[in-house]
């Protein structure tokens, strides 16, 4: 394959529109100039640093040292994902957010490791490592979004929650429409990706494997197997996600705790 590569110019060229975009926030008086120049450093800098943690994990080709990386992205997926909602369990937020994102992500990595790629080869870094982190970076999403919906909603809708349990309805029915919606909202961004990849944009995977030489076709093949395995991560992440909460926000007698809640 004829791979295409870029150089230190080619990054300084493609940053020219972001400094264009930096300039607007002042002419404007916008305020983000500030938040895009340290994210873009910070973005250059991670992703150098990945580069040469990946160079050295796959040079090293170790089952033992591919694990310890993949632990460490879950572990950071997991913090990432916990830290979006306003709203969060007093003392076991993180431990469900980690559950939340490190059973579905690992469970569709090992199941597409497994089925889907050569026995020979499947569990090399260079397969295990970007399947990992592709999946952990979705279900982090669907995990954030559903957790938010739910943490944040219940302090909202607890008037009418409480009068449904009055009436005598069991907590998984009183409180049944708030997960269905998390679970809905959680699934909403990938829906959309599914919905519009190939017509209005081309997904990332297959625009990387298109740049890299690789037949058009084939590599819209892998993007329909990464994209199904996504989505079916996502949803297992946004349905653990929401039932994991919803069972810490009741107790033995059936009642709303809101008093297990703590703000951000």
């Amino acid at each position: 394959m004829n791979a295409v590569t870029f150089s230190a110019v080619d990054v300084a060229v493609a940053s020219v529109i972001l400094v264009f975009d930096g300039a607007l926030s002042v002419v404007l008086r916008l305020g983000i100039h500030r938040s895009l120049a340290v994210a873009a450093a910070r973005m250059i800098l991670q992703l150098v640093a990945l580069g040469f943690i990946l160079r050295t994990v796959f040079s090293i080709d170790a089952l033992w040292l591919t694990a310890a990386l993949v632990l460490l992205m879950t572990l950071a997926a997991a913090r990432e994902a916990g830290a979006r909602p306003q709203q969060r369990l007093r003392r076991t937020h993180y431990l469900t957010s980690l559950i939340s994102v490190a059973a579905p992500a690992l469970l569709t990595c090992v199941f597409a490791l497994i089925s889907l790629l050569p026995g020979d080869d499947g569990w090399s870094p260079r397969f295990v490592v970007p399947v990992a982190g592709i999946l952990l970076g979705n279900v982090l999403n669907a995990v954030s979004l559903g957790m938010a919906e739910i943490l944040e909603g219940v302090t909202v809708e607890a008037p009418a929650i409480e009068a449904r349990l009055m009436l005598g309805h069991t907590f998984s029915v009183a409180i049944g429409h708030l997960q269905r919606r998390a679970i809905r909202r959680a699934m909403v961004p990938l829906v959309n990706q599914m919905s519009a990849a190939g017509i209005i944009t081309m997904p990332g995977i297959m625009t990387g494997q298109v740049l890299a030489g690789m037949d058009p076709l084939q590599a819209a093949t892998y993007q329909i197997v990464l994209m199904l395995l996504l989505a079916g991560g996502s949803g297992l992440g946004a349905v653990v996600s929401a039932r994991l909460v919803i069972r810490q926000l009741a107790d033995e007698r059936q009642r709303l705790r809101l008093d297990r809640l703590r703000g951000a």
